[in-house]
């Protein structure tokens, strides 16, 4: 063995979880290097190259205003753009873009290389050293030890990554890329819980075999919405993406063949995602539907190779031709990349703080699907995280923790470190009981001020910021003050909206407040209303028409940051403490929650348990 550089952190995968990661600590001013088992796997998107989607839009959206760099990126690089569920309200409004998967790759390699501080280093990590409980550094396959102060686990699939197609298996990382292999036995040796997930992708297919002319067209949005408040890309769709489905014939070959399954077969040790299942676990599960919905969609401008988002199988090769080739469309397919899946080692997130510091190893963190999360949008709010979290305590910071009532990004890690998880986990709108207010239109207003106080969000950009906020502030009380007088033309538009038209002057707000009317109806009609950007009429009428709701809500949060702000020490023995139920103590004994909000969404903790803790606290 042989010492090299010292770094103050150290990232182990350059994924979206590892290159943020890796981003934000380098920013903050810390020596950093991420190590990757291939640099041509920076930033790879082994599944769809797609950023966003259901609540997905709004954790890149959230991390974009702490200064990460997933949504620049989507943004420079997607080919189209949709809004997701804009029918509903805009509590689950979600923004969703295809990317250009080789160019997603080339752009974030690039931000990488350009950083200063920040080196990267095509190697195999196979061991975290530490002594007394705290890091020293990592030692690479080559024989190589290069000290640190912290160190970021980002590992996605690729620990302890084993391939699953029909009968066969072998060891390796997504799209055949070594796996790491050692680096486990390292981690158990230093008292990391591990456990071991699956995940699966479905095939690629080449162009030149798809009808696209019996498929249903999907097309981007004709109004782009950036990812990045500050976007300066030009924005642009460039490719439809399509749907079919499968059917009876699909369904009848996909269950003759579960024999062959090594999911059925009982050859995947691995716990499953519940809400991305592979196409015969839909089947199995759904017997009832007739069809499933399959989503046909390019990996980038320069390939003619299509996903078939909704697909993803472990079923043989041969197996998975004959049944893509009952489906609409795809009676000629040719497959470039057979489907797969992929098992791999997680820890159990419990282990960790909601800094995703690990509780018994100081300095060691980790992030994204290392954590038992899915999803490329996961991987790289956790990211963010850690790298901030790794900087603040090499400064001698009190760790940045994103809570639940600010934040999805702290919903997520809420989650994780309180709740835990037993299949990987996945963000919805649902988890969060704060999402009109954690709404993707107004992440910047929720954390901008903090990624500006954090160090990465710039003084330019926060003035830009601060601009747009004047400008919403100040329209949102001129209307409250403008009047709007009848005319024809105003009330047939009314009227043409489905709404009663007036007979005076009425207020220019309480016009908005009605749901079937617009910003833009309204101010043709008003002289002096200002020309401003579309994010922030956006924002003015969800403000404006949900007034009542948000106001609840944000009644609701005050209370519960009462809870948040009663912390709890972490020294505590809770079999001490009379009056607890015996599991409250295990479990609190087990989690060491830092406060009486966090204590009472642990698993077996009920309101009577808290109404000890505070006593208990009272009398302290």
């Amino acid at each position: 063995m042989y010492q090299l550089d010292k770094y103050d952190v150290i990232v182990i995968g350059a994924g979206h979880a590892g290159c943020e990661a890796a981003l934000a600590a380098a920013r903050l001013g810390c020596k950093t290097a991420v190590f990757t088992l291939s640099l041509d796997a920076i930033a790879n998107m082994p599944c769809n190259p797609c950023i966003g989607g259901s609540a997905k839009g709004q954790l890149v959206r959230e991390l974009d205003s702490l200064g990460g760099e997933m949504g620049k990126a989507a943004d420079a690089t997607f080919i189209q753009s949709r809004m997701l569920n804009k029918g509903k309200g805009p509590a689950v409004h979600s923004l969703r873009v295809q990317s250009d998967r080789v160019k997603y790759h080339t752009y974030m390699k690039s931000a990488l290389e350009h950083t200063e501080n920040l080196d990267i280093k095509q190697a195999e990590v196979t061991e975290v050293c530490a002594e007394n409980g705290k890091i020293t550094g990592v030692i690479t396959r080559l024989g190589a030890f290069y000290p640190a102060d912290c160190v970021i686990i980002t590992t996605g699939t690729y620990l302890g990554g084993k391939i699953h197609i029909g009968e066969l298996n072998y060891q390796s990382g997504p799209d055949n890329v070594t796996a790491a292999l050692q680096l486990t036995e390292s981690l158990k040796k230093l008292g990391v819980e591990l456990r071991r997930f699956k995940t699966g992708t479905p095939a690629r297919v080449h162009k030149r075999s798809i009808d696209f002319s019996v498929m249903e067209e999907q097309c981007g949005d004709e109004i782009i919405t950036p990812f990045c408040f500050d976007n300066t890309f030009a924005l642009e769709n460039k490719v439809k993406c399509y749907v079919t489905y499968t059917n009876a014939e699909t369904h009848r070959i996909i269950l003759d063949n579960l024999d062959r399954s090594p999911l059925y077969a009982g050859r995947i040790e691995g716990v499953g995602p519940r809400y991305c299942p592979s196409i015969e676990d839909k089947i199995v599960r759904f017997s009832d539907k007739p069809r499933h919905q399959l989503f046909v969609e390019p990996m980038g401008l320069d390939t003619d190779e299509y996903y078939l988002q909704g697909m993803s199988s472990s079923l043989p090769e041969d197996v998975q031709i004959k049944f893509l080739r009952t489906i609409k469309g795809l009676e000629n397919v040719e497959i470039m990349r057979p489907a797969y899946a992929i098992e791999y080692d997680c820890c159990d997130p419990l282990q960790l703080y909601a800094s995703l510091e690990f509780k018994a190893i100081s300095g060691l963190y980790g992030a994204g699907q290392f954590n038992c999360t899915s999803g490329y949008e996961e991987a790289a709010v956790q990211g963010l995280i850690a790298g901030i979290n790794a900087a603040r305590k090499l400064k001698g910071l009190e760790p940045y923790i994103p809570d639940r009532q600010t934040s999805f990004i702290g919903t997520l890690i809420d989650d994780l470190v309180t709740k835990g998880c037993v299949e990987p986990y996945r963000m919805m709108t649902s988890r969060s009981e704060y999402r009109l207010l954690l709404r993707q239109d107004n992440a910047n207003d929720r954390l901008i001020p903090v990624g500006h106080e954090i160090g990465l969000i710039s003084d330019e950009r926060y003035e830009r910021y601060l601009e747009n906020k004047r400008l919403l502030d100040e329209e949102t009380e001129r209307i409250k003050k403008a009047t709007v007088y009848p005319s024809e033309e105003l009330n047939n538009m009314l009227s043409d909206r489905g709404t009663s038209p007036i007979t005076q002057g009425v207020k220019f707000i309480e016009l908005l407040k009605r749901p079937q009317v617009a910003y833009s109806d309204i101010a043709e009609f008003d002289d002096n209303a200002p020309v401003l950007k579309q994010d922030i009429i956006d924002k003015l009428e969800i403000n404006i028409k949900y007034e009542g709701y948000i106001k609840t809500q944000s009644e609701k949060i005050e209370h519960m940051k009462k809870l948040e702000y009663i912390k709890l020490p972490t020294d505590i023995d809770y079999k001490t403490i009379s009056g607890l139920r015996l599991e409250a103590q295990e479990k609190l004994n087990k989690h060491k929650p830092l406060n009486i909000g966090q204590a009472g969404r642990i698993s077996g903790v009920n309101p009577a348990d808290v109404s000890v803790l505070l006593i208990w606290l009272g009398k302290r």
